[in-house]
């Protein structure tokens, strides 16, 4: 989400991203690896990975992130990762503000009209006809418009509990708050934060300096499959406090960890309610604390994949888009049928670009390749072996390839 709490590119700084976004590969960091692009997914078998972890950032572009500022702002996020691992520079973010891109990731479900302006209200989603659609389109969309989906509409969360694997979405400062944020308190601590249906989302009004959770930016409870559920939420959507205890074992690291931090940490904020510098410098110490704890979990070091994106570029002026995104007159695009432009401006929420870190991702590698949030839904669900929800079943959305994958282990 941008807000007046949030810093605007400089004019020349969004011409040169727009640029880069509009394909201008020549600009982009050569090496050995990204001649690895070429027919990245033909008859390619991902690695046997059991355990991922997506953390996800707030507003930024790449140009910016990966650029001269992010590297004097977070150079463990822009230089220390990518030297680690693979950058991907054709990254994008399928629309704006914060809460489609979310709900992308958990679902594969496009932009609705509400859930394009954040849900300032916590609406149900309702069923209804648009454009040529009067029921779930070819690629699983469903029409209509709202907030929370029916249970009808499953999440990733839903297709690994339904195989017998483990996943968590760990929430950065949930339950600080539990009057502003409707968590409920269990034996493992806050759980399942969100607001009661049909109620304004207080967490888009309320800022108090101790307590940054967004319920925008916790995608699971967006899910009547999830919240319907309590002890089903309780268990699976949690606070940011037991993940360092769960990765102290493998049999007590989720299959699946979508970490999201609080917007001071998450780079969401330029000043944090707090009084602290915000930004990238904080979504830097955020990952310099964290990632280090993964990367020496026995699940990590076995057979591990930690993947971080943002959701969407900073300037609403960048919305371009990759793999076949693209405005639709009329919303007679079944891959976005509530929704003519995702991006507002364009077809999607421009380029952000991703680091990832395996020991199957030899250190060093970059990407050429182009990605979005579908895409990297679809990766994981490759890696389980699940079906493709939503938007990642587009066929000309790819998993991460050969380009990513440079390190095969048996």
């Amino acid at each position: 989400m941008h807000s007046v709490l949030r810093r605007r590119l400089p004019v020349a700084a969004a011409v040169i991203m727009l640029a880069a976004g509009a394909g201008a590969t020549a600009a982009l960091p050569a090496s050995a690896t990204a001649a690895r692009s070429a027919a990245p997914h033909a008859t390619f078998k991902p690695p046997r990975i059991k355990h991922v972890w997506v953390i996800l950032l707030e507003n930024e572009s790449f140009g910016f992130t990966f650029g001269a500022g992010g590297k004097r702002e977070a150079p463990f996020l822009a230089k220390t990762l990518p030297s680690r691992g693979a950058l991907l520079t054709r990254y994008f973010g399928i629309g704006h503000h914060s809460l489609d891109n979310y709900i992308a990731l958990a679902s594969g479900q496009a932009p609705d009209i509400q859930t394009g302006k954040d849900c300032k209200t916590y609406s149900d989603f309702t069923v209804a006809a648009v454009g040529p659609f009067t029921g779930t389109t070819s690629l699983g969309q469903v029409p209509g418009d709202g907030c929370v989906y029916p249970s009808s509409v499953k999440t990733i969360g839903n297709q690994l509990s339904g195989k017998g694997l483990s996943w968590k979405a760990y929430e950065q400062q949930m339950g600080v708050n539990p009057a502003r944020d409707g968590t409920t308190s269990t034996s493992h601590g806050p759980a399942c934060g969100h607001p009661p249906v049909g109620s304004a989302d207080l967490t888009q009004v309320q800022h108090p300096a101790n307590d940054s959770y967004a319920t925008r930016h916790d995608p699971f409870v967006y899910f009547h499959s999830v919240i319907d559920n309590q002890s089903f939420c309780n268990a699976h959507v949690v606070s940011l406090t037991p993940l360092a205890g769960n990765l102290a074992h493998t049999a007590t690291t989720p299959n699946y960890s979508f970490i999201t931090p609080d917007t001071c940490a998450d780079g969401h904020d330029e000043t944090c309610t707090n009084g602290q510098k915000g930004g990238l410098v904080q979504a830097n110490a955020f990952l310099k604390t964290w990632v280090p704890k993964i990367t020496n979990s026995p699940a990590y070091k076995a057979n591990g994949l930690i993947i971080i994106t943002f959701d969407e570029s900073e300037s609403l002026s960048d919305s371009t888009a990759c793999c076949g995104e693209k405005v639709s007159t009329g919303n007679t695009d079944p891959s976005h049928p509530n929704a003519d432009k995702p991006g507002i401006q364009g077809p999607g929420g421009g380029r952000v670009g991703a680091v990832l870190l395996s020991p199957f991702i030899k250190p060093g590698t970059h990407s050429t390749v182009a990605y979005n949030q579908y895409s990297l839904l679809r990766s994981v669900e490759d890696l389980f072996g699940l079906s493709h929800l939503g938007d990642a079943r587009q066929t000309q959305v790819h998993s991460f390839g050969r380009d990513v994958y440079t390190r095969p282990r048996g």
